[in-house]
């Protein structure tokens, strides 16, 4: 296996110098840990422990599993990273109010859901805005269908929530029933799971690789929630050649900074909002309203208004709190720099 089987690119190569070309060693990164990561060159996989100052810097700037990186010779020691073609990140939940790094470098999303109580249109609606903020695909994969004799009904709701997103429908442990999701993993293609426990996505990654990758258990009977059988990210390369990563589920998925993917998940409405008399209009009582016209025409849900109603108000409040969050920090940083030149100035005095 090569670099480029591990989606090596001339995106990549262009951003080495002729120094990094000749002392430095590219490497993808293909598991995180907490204070260090794996990397592979190609050929072999390194375990690299990080440094503090990768812990230091803004959240966008730290590591996450698919990143490119530049290594020293020993392989030992991170000296840069690359620029990310695509970065899938989230509002951490709590009081941090930071960004937290999903995965970079991702060509294709698989949102995988399944044929039960666990199916959730707000949280498949959520995963398509941050796919469609960093301008990647997203194939929404349905699965258990062995299990449901409702298997059309799902996929007409996922319809309903993903415009023109593709949707398989499958029984995840067979292989034969997975000619679609084959299509998007091709050599050098990176490929994300994503979606909550148990709902099958490592089964899928194991009958993708043709062998077992992630541990499986069986969901919950009383809630059709699943238990955490991937316990961090990881990219696996299977045989077709496509690099599989596969996620934790997430239980809570805040957006923020992605107004644009909001604003493309929700295509229909703002389609509609572009014919409203006013440009200001808040789609309540307004003359001229086209959304509201909609409505009573019934080309319109109402539940559909209110999703994007709320994931528009909380995408401006958490990209709020997360700009004030920047704020704070830039300021404590030219504080920082201020106070090390003072001192500076005060030893040279002395």
């Amino acid at each position: 296996v090569s670099l480029e089987g591990f989606g090596w690119d001339h995106f990549f190569s262009q951003q080495l110098s002729t120094d990094e070309r000749d002392f430095l060693v590219p490497a993808r990164v293909v598991a995180m840990h907490r204070s260090s990561l794996v990397v592979t060159d190609g050929i072999d996989e390194y375990d690299v422990a990080l440094g503090s100052n990768w812990f230091r810097g803004p959240t966008e700037l730290r590591l996450t599993v698919g990143d490119w990186v530049l290594l020293g010779r020993g392989r030992d020691k991170v000296v840069r990273l690359l620029e990310r073609k695509s970065v899938f990140k989230r509002f951490a939940a709590g009081s941090k109010r930071e960004i937290q790094l999903i995965a970079a470098n991702i060509d294709t999303l698989f949102i995988v859901t399944s044929c039960n109580d666990e199916f959730n249109e707000n949280r498949l609606v959520r995963y398509l805005a941050l796919a469609r903020e960093v301008e990647i695909i997203a194939v929404v994969v349905i699965t258990k269908r062995d299990l449901s004799n409702k298997s059309h009904q799902y996929v007409e709701r996922a319809r309903k929530v993903s415009g023109n997103s593709v949707i398989e429908c499958i029984d995840a442990r067979d292989a034969d029933a997975l000619e679609g999701v084959r299509l998007w993993t091709t050599e050098g293609q990176t490929v994300a799971l994503v979606g909550s426990s148990g709902v099958g996505k490592s089964t899928l990654l194991n009958t993708l690789a043709g062998y077992q990758v992630q541990r499986t258990e069986a969901i919950r009977e009383d809630d059709s929630r699943g238990r955490h059988t991937t316990t961090h990210r990881s990219i696996h390369r299977i045989e077709q050649g496509a690099l599989v990563m596969d996620m934790p589920g997430i239980r809570e998925l805040a957006l923020a900074d992605a107004a644009e993917g909001v604003a493309s998940a929700f295509e229909d409405v703002e389609t509609l909002a572009a014919r409203c008399r006013f440009v200001d209009c808040d789609h309540q009582t307004e003359p001229g309203c086209a959304v509201q016209s909609a409505l009573s025409e019934g080309q319109l849900e109402p539940e559909r208004l209110q999703q994007f109603r709320k994931l528009r108000r909380e995408e401006a409040r958490n990209s709020a709190s997360l700009s004030e969050r920047r704020d704070t920090e830039r300021r404590n940083t030219q504080r920082m720099r201020r106070l090390a030149k003072e001192r500076e100035g005060t030893s040279h005095d002395e």
